[in-house]
Formats: structure tokens, C-alpha cells, sequence
């Protein structure tokens, strides 16, 4: 996993570190020379520096100094004078290599390149009026550390930012890269290692190696490779709680069972076997039935409680004390009274799956990393935040960890794909996945699978269901 890092923590990296801090922007500058030349640019191109009169300016000089030796035509454009030994230093340099500085201007010139080298990490609030323009230009715009514009604690933009094609930053994300509108302006952003070391993670990103996927041995058999019944269906929502067991079946459960409330139940009849022979049914459930519907639910490794489930308090709330097992919740399930005391009560392991309004429901609080956290440490469950990113939280003996996960995108953004979700976790933490590990590996190769189907087509429930069969094995 990539640590994700605060504006905070990057710069008491830099103040702390023993390396001279010379040769911490020489590297940096060069990192960002390097990019420029990856993307095309060489020997006759022309480049434009928007230096602020900080580090991040001291490093848009170094990259024009190295850009300069290979013969790029580079100006530098000087927002504020450099400010410091350290920038003045890096002002000389690109000086004394032929790189022309001149006096801010807030007319665009035509370039092959835009750097932005003017705030970086430090930035708040607004941009200058006199910078708008040359965010507004259609030139492509190389970021150091993060768009201008862009809070790097938060995400958050204020009005005009850059939009950069791509973004060098330096030994770790900074939580402005992943979270907010930072998302959508930083494009590709290249981790550099300049040298920093340690700092403590915000939060953690997940990458395809942390995705874990299950194995199963030659002694398999359907009840050891993970189990799952869905309890949910109500009228003209029966259709989620097949979703949810479809995923899980496509996700490598040996068996999976769907219970559907007894005034759904005729119109329930038969559909799952019509659709999916593999699935077993325990129509007819009512609130007085719930000893019978948890009899039959003891043999199933993960209980899913929730999808296309309403007005059905009672009988979740029954669930929910008499369980011992594992048990997920997603969405109506996600609307009980006081659910949050019941869930930090229970004996049993519990995974919540509330995307942000059911979260803001459940919680009265926006649902942001910090708050899905906090919800972990309250509760003692597993919180699975949907979004873009997705984040999961989870606060036991070992400690608490976030993780981000990255790979969902708006394709996902129809309706039964949370469904789809529900099952896959469940089926991964059946067959043996611990619950954080169950929820992040589901998360990111749901994402996975609905960008290979939005190449193609558009992205439904049904077709990301089978699609999960081919990404989540």
C-alpha cells in the first residue's frame, strides 16, 4: 500500500531530514525535468515556469536549469521574487545556464509546455487574478507536488486551479491527490523519491497487490470455500438481494441461499432458480420467523442483511442480537434506529456499507475518511465508505488503518452495483479474507471490472456481476 500524507507532515519531512536540503530540490528539479521529457519535450520546445517565490518555485528553476542543458527554450515567469537562501540559490543556477527570467505577466504565451512550480503544498484559499488566466489556457500543464489551486491537505479548490496533464510529487501522496477536486485536476501523478524518510500515513492507498484474490486447495468443497445467504427483497426491489448473491456466487462462493419476506414471497417464487438454478431460497421469513431464518443462516459463513430490505426494523434488529456470526450491512438495513449502538453491542463481527447519504443518515456527520474512521473506533465494525474513492476503515487490537481505494469510477455510478458489491465482499470474507481485507480487494476489483465493461459498453449491475467473475478469481 502507498501512505498518503497531510501538507503538514510532507513539510516537517522536509525541515527534519539530514540530506541538505540543496540536494533535496536538485533531485526534485530534476524529477520534474525528467517528466517534461517523457512527455515529449526536447531540444527547440519552448516552456513556460510559473515560479512562486518558495521550494516549489526553487524546484521550477532546477527543472528549467536541467531543461535549459538539453536545449529547451525556457522562461521563467516570476510570480514573486525567490525568497530564502534556498530558492535564491536555485534562481542562480538557472540563471548562470541561459534560462530567461522575466517579470510576472498575466498574458498566456504560446508554449509546448506550462510548469507550474508556483505554491505546491503549502497553498489555501484562492488563486490571484492574475494567475486565472493562465489556468484558463488549453496548454499542457506540468504540476509540481499539486496543481496550483489545489489545497493539498484536503482536496478542496476555491475557485480557478490548474489542470494538469501530469504531476510530480515528492515521497508520498499528499491527500489533496486522492480526495476532492484534487482528483480530477493532478491527471498522472509520479511518486519521486528524493530522499525523505518516514512520516506518518493519514491514510493508505491500495494497489492491485493488496487486492487479495482467493485460492482454493485440491481438498475444497462447497461449504469451505465460503458461504453467504442474502436476506432481503422487498416489493419491487427483489431484484437486489439476487444481484448480491449472483456476485457472490460469480466471486467464488460454494453456496449461497437468498431468504425473501413472505409478502414478497410469491412474487420471489422461483425467480432465483429461474435465473440461477445454484441458488437455494428460504422464502417466507416474517418477523415471528427469525429462530427459523437464523437456523437456517447457522451454516453460512457471512449473512447479508439488506439489499431491497424495507420497512423491516423489527426483524433486522432481532437479527442483529441473535447473530453471532459475521454479518453485513448494506442498505436498508442501514436505516435502523439507534444502529449504531446496536452494531457496537453485538458479539459478532459486522461490516457497514453505507454510501454518503445513508452515512450522513447513520452518523449525522459527512461522510469523509476522518468520519468513516472515527465510525470503526466507535463501533468496533468494519466501515466500507462508498464513493470515488471508496474508503475502508477499521480499528481493532492491531491499531486502526484507512485505506483508500481508487479504482471506482462514475461507470459504477447505476443503480444494483452496490449490490453487486455486498456479495463480492461477502463471498471473499466467507471463503476466509479477513473483513478490512474482504472489503478492499471487493472494492478494488469492482472498480476494476466496471472501467473494462465502460471501454466497451455501458456498465449494469448484471453485467458487472459476470464481469467480477473474470476480474475477482
Amino acid at each position: 500500500m502507498r501512505s498518503v500524507h497531510t501538507a503538514a507532515t510532507s513539510a516537517k519531512l522536509d525541515k527534519t531530514s539530514t540530506t541538505p536540503l540543496e540536494v533535496l530540490m536538485d533531485r526534485a528539479g530534476l524529477a520534474v525535468a525528467l517528466a517534461a521529457a517523457e512527455m515529449g519535450i526536447a531540444y527547440g520546445h519552448r516552456v513556460a515556469v510559473l515560479a512562486g517565490s518558495g521550494n516549489n518555485g526553487g524546484d521550477g528553476y532546477v527543472a528549467a536549469h536541467y531543461l535549459a542543458r538539453r536545449g529547451v527554450d525556457v522562461t521563467i515567469f516570476e510570480f514573486a521574487p525567490p525568497a530564502g537562501q534556498l530558492a535564491r540559490w536555485a534562481a542562480d543556477r538557472a540563471v548562470r545556464s541561459g534560462v530567461k527570467v522575466r517579470p510576472w505577466s498575466d498574458q498566456v504565451i504560446p508554449v509546448d509546455l506550462i510548469i507550474d512550480a508556483l505554491f505546491g503544498g503549502g497553498f489555501h484559499g484562492r488563486l490571484h487574478d492574475r494567475i486565472v488566466p493562465w489556468t484558463r489556457s488549453n496548454l499542457p500543464v506540468l504540476a509540481i507536488d499539486i496543481p496550483s489551486g489545489v489545497d493539498a491537505s484536503t482536496g478542496v479548490v476555491d475557485g480557478p486551479a490548474f489542470r494538469a496533464v501530469r504531476t510530480v510529487t515528492f515521497h508520498a501522496l499528499k491527500v489533496g491527490h486522492v480526495v476532492g477536486a484534487g482528483v480530477d485536476l493532478c491527471g498522472k501523478v509520479t511518486i519521486t523519491d528524493i530522499g525523505l524518510e518516514g512520516g506518518e500515513a493519514e491514510f493508505w492507498v491500495a494497489e492491485e497487490a493488496d487486492a487479495v484474490r482467493l485460492e482454493r486447495s485440491r481438498q475444497a468443497h462447497k461449504w469451505s470455500v465460503g458461504s453467504v445467504m442474502v436476506v432481503g427483497g422487498s416489493a419491487g426491489m427483489t431484484g437486489a438481494a439476487y444481484l448480491a448473491a449472483e456476485a457472490a456466487l460469480q466471486c467464488g462462493a460454494g453456496a449461497v441461499a437468498i431468504a425473501v419476506n413472505r409478502g414478497n414471497a410469491e412474487d420471489y417464487r422461483g425467480f432465483p432458480a429461474i435465473l440461477r438454478p445454484e441458488l437455494g431460497g428460504r422464502e417466507g421469513w416474517t418477523g415471528e420467523d427469525v429462530p427459523r431464518l437464523l437456523d437456517a443462516a447457522a451454516r453460512f459463513g457471512v449473512l447479508v442483511v439488506g439489499p431491497g430490505l424495507e420497512g423491516s426494523d423489527d426483524f433486522i434488529l432481532q437479527i442483529l442480537e441473535r447473530r453471532k456470526g459475521p454479518v453485513l450491512l448494506d442498505a436498508g438495513s442501514l436505516r435502523l434506529p439507534n444502529l449504531i449502538d446496536v452494531v457496537t453491542q453485538r458479539e459478532g463481527e459486522t461490516l457497514v456499507t453505507p454510501h454518503a447519504g445513508e452515512f450522513q443518515a447513520m452518523t449525522g456527520e459527512v461522510g469523509t475518511y476522518g468520519s468513516a474512521g472515527r465510525l470503526a473506533k466507535e463501533t468496533g465494525a468494519t466501515v466500507l465508505l462508498k464513493g470515488s474513492p471508496t474508503f475502508v476503515a477499521e480499528s481493532g487490537r492491531a491499531g486502526s488503518k484507512i485505506v483508500a481505494v481508487t479504482t471506482p469510477g462514475p461507470e459504477l455510478a447505476t443503480i444494483g452495483t452496490g449490490d453487486v458489491l455486498a456479495g463480492v465482499i461477502a463471498a471473499w470474507w466467507a471463503g476466509g479474507l479477513s473483513a478490512l481485507s474482504a472489503a478492499v480487494s471487493a472494492a478494488y476489483w469492482h472498480g476494476v471490472a466496471g472501467a473494462a465493461i465502460a471501454e466497451e459498453t455501458t456498465v449494469t449491475a448484471t453485467r458487472l456481476a459476470s464481469e467480477l467473475g473474470r476480474w475477482g478469481r
